[in-house]
């Protein structure tokens, strides 16, 4: 594995997620090295579709629909273990082939990016957390794969964690994304507060898109505890990365609850001070998950098996 295709990698958590890159330095060091290459080729992937620079400046292209399916095929290359010059796509196919991820897991996540290239709209909650599932659940499920977790349940969990990391990033990111045309809240949702789906960003607005925030960070927590479950089947390491993760991006949706209508003045994270707060907490998670013993999963949550009964995707 190039030297450079790291650094490349590093660099691209660094800057297009600062609450990823602080967990992810707990892995140990070859673990690090693969969630990272993947984080790369995740990160790509978004910033074409979306006209970005590592998760900034939206410039949506023109040809958003042909650019997914350029991504699709310089997938379909790197499974085919052809040379790759695009260092996101050479990332990619080295931790795509040493961990076997599955190619319909990679393919669900482009499915995601088809999603926005097309304006996808989402009436109900079951819709926002379809869209979830492609651009971060399918995630969980590919990290799992790194850290070397096969058994069903626990890619489960892991899912479910990329559920609740999404419903909060779509909590944080409300007024942002509905600026460039992106609504990911529920249309019912919105209708039910009283706020048009073209108007989400006015400021006149905002003690109801509160409300419907709120609505969201609730809905994220069985997610958020479902996951807790999985960390347990993880190697320590890594279980301490992810409950760390969980925990920092949990405190994310917590501040945007607790902020209300001025959610959206500045970006709703976390200090460093928090972070190695959450970092010892996380820590404490991964050793207590030592001694848990798994329940069944919550009935009632979104399960990415229903889906693929009725939504054809991938390859």
């Amino acid at each position: 594995m190039s030297e450079a295709l790291l650094d490349h990698a590093t660099e691209t958590i660094r800057v297009g997620s600062k609450s990823f890159a602080a967990a992810a330095k707990l892995f140990d060091r070859d673990t690090r090295r693969s969630v990272l290459m993947l984080y790369a080729w995740c990160r790509h992937c978004d910033d074409v579709v979306d006209g970005q620079a590592l998760g900034h400046n939206t410039t949506a292209p023109a040809d958003a629909a042909a650019q997914v399916e350029r991504l699709r095929n310089q997938t379909l290359s790197a499974y085919a273990g052809e040379p790759q010059s695009a260092p996101a796509f050479a990332a990619f196919q080295d931790v795509a082939l040493r961990h076997a991820i599955s190619p319909h897991h990679a393919f669900d996540h482009l499915a995601g990016f088809a999603m926005d290239a097309a304006d996808a709209r989402y009436e109900t909650i079951d819709d926002t957390l379809r869209y979830c599932y492609h651009v971060a659940g399918v995630v969980g499920l590919m990290m799992a794969s790194i850290m070397g977790a096969r058994d069903a349940a626990v890619l489960d969990r892991a899912c479910d964690l990329g559920l609740a990391f999404q419903l909060t990033n779509i909590a944080r990111d409300i007024v942002e994304d509905a600026r460039v045309g992106r609504v990911y809240v529920p249309a019912g949702w919105l209708r039910e507060a009283g706020i048009p789906t073209a108007d989400v960003a006015h400021e006149r607005h905002r003690a109801a898109l509160a409300r419907v925030a709120a609505r969201l960070v609730d809905h994220a927590e069985p997610y958020y505890d479902s996951a807790m479950d999985g960390v347990a089947a993880l190697p320590l390491r890594s279980a301490w990365a992810i409950a760390t993760a969980r925990r920092v991006y949990r405190e994310i949706g917590i501040e945007v609850k607790r902020r209300g209508a001025r959610a959206w003045d500045t970006r709703a994270g976390t200090s460093r001070a928090t972070k190695l707060r959450l970092l010892a907490l996380g820590g404490v998670d991964a050793l207590a998950s030592r001694f848990r013993k798994p329940g069944a999963r919550p009935t009632g949550l979104w399960h990415a098996a229903r889906h693929r009964a009725t939504h054809a995707v991938g390859a």
